[in-house]
């Protein structure tokens, strides 16, 4: 049935979706770019329905409620404290080890900047694949084309070469990323 919701809403909006089988393994972290308006998060959540893939996001443990709480954690939402990132990292990587399936998806911080400015990339999604050994799926909200689409997929090994490959695969679909100084 959510199989179903998720082609249906791609339909009737007129996007399209890329399936690409071969990024998708039992475990991942996907991330995403642009991230421009909360439609961007809408759509990557219908995406994910339309693929039949169950996926868990990181939110805000304020947002965690009577009774918002019982329909965040129905769509995975996690509740984290933003506050203590260290301890985000420990968590995550423990969720990954209590599931046989997991795919966290996470829209790093950096990708929406104030006054046209992009600050640099957060890279929390980085450090939580590394601690949990599984790969990072890069994914793309193409407006131009009107496709959610996937460019590629990468193992974490070392943190300033693998941000410059992700800024890369983004640069080559148009997209310009800012990197942290200290991965440049």
């Amino acid at each position: 049935m959510t199989r179903f919701i998720g082609q249906a809403f791609f339909k009737c909006t007129g996007w399209t979706y890329d399936r690409r089988p071969e990024l998708w393994s039992d475990k991942q972290v996907v991330i995403g770019f642009p991230h421009t308006s909360n439609m961007d998060a809408v759509r990557a959540f219908a995406l994910f329905m339309a693929l039949g893939l169950k996926t868990y996001t990181m939110i805000k443990r304020e947002l965690f409620f009577w009774p918002l709480s019982l329909v965040l954690r129905l769509v995975g939402g996690l509740p984290v404290d933003r506050a203590s990132s260290g301890q985000v990292v420990t968590r995550m990587a423990a969720e990954f080890e209590q599931h046989e399936r997991f795919t966290l998806v996470v829209a790093p911080e950096g990708t929406r900047g104030k006054d046209g400015q992009k600050p640099a990339i957060r890279t929390g999604f980085w450090h939580i694949a590394k601690a949990a050994n599984v790969p990072i799926v890069l994914m793309l909200s193409d407006n131009a084309s009107r496709q959610g689409r996937f460019l590629g997929r990468i193992h974490p090994d070392n943190l300033s070469e693998d941000l410059r490959k992700i800024q890369a695969l983004y640069r080559e679909a148009g997209i310009e990323i800012t990197l942290p100084q200290s991965a440049v």
